[in-house]
């Protein structure tokens, strides 16, 4: 499954450098000038920057990694982006076809 969020800022391509770049001591990163893949043991972070933003994906086998990726990602944005003050993400999940359970829907924050 996997869930979208947006970041606005015009500091995108600096933030997902950064970030693929702290994560790829650890996991396999693919880092270009404008996107960026981070393998994760929870799942997979794909994102891609423009002069207006950051878009992000994440995607997980289960709903518990999905948040769990989703929570990290965001903790990590927050700390590289701390010049520009609290910033949140609300993430905007896409469930497959058949198995959407409205009780298991993440709230935005």
């Amino acid at each position: 499954m996997d869930s979208h969020a947006r970041l606005i800022t015009d500091r995108a391509v600096r933030y997902m450098t950064q970030l693929g770049k702290h994560w790829s001591h650890k996991f396999p990163v693919l880092l270009g000038e404008a996107d960026c893949e981070i393998e994760l043991p929870v799942g997979r972070c794909a994102m891609r920057a423009d002069g207006e933003g950051l878009d992000i994906t994440a995607t997980a086998e289960t709903l518990e990694n999905l948040t769990r990726l989703e929570d990290v990602i965001a903790s990590h944005l927050a700390r590289f982006a701390f010049r520009e003050g609290e910033i949140s993400l609300a993430w905007t999940r896409a469930w497959p076809a058949g198995q959407i359970d409205p009780a298991r829907i993440r709230p935005s924050a």
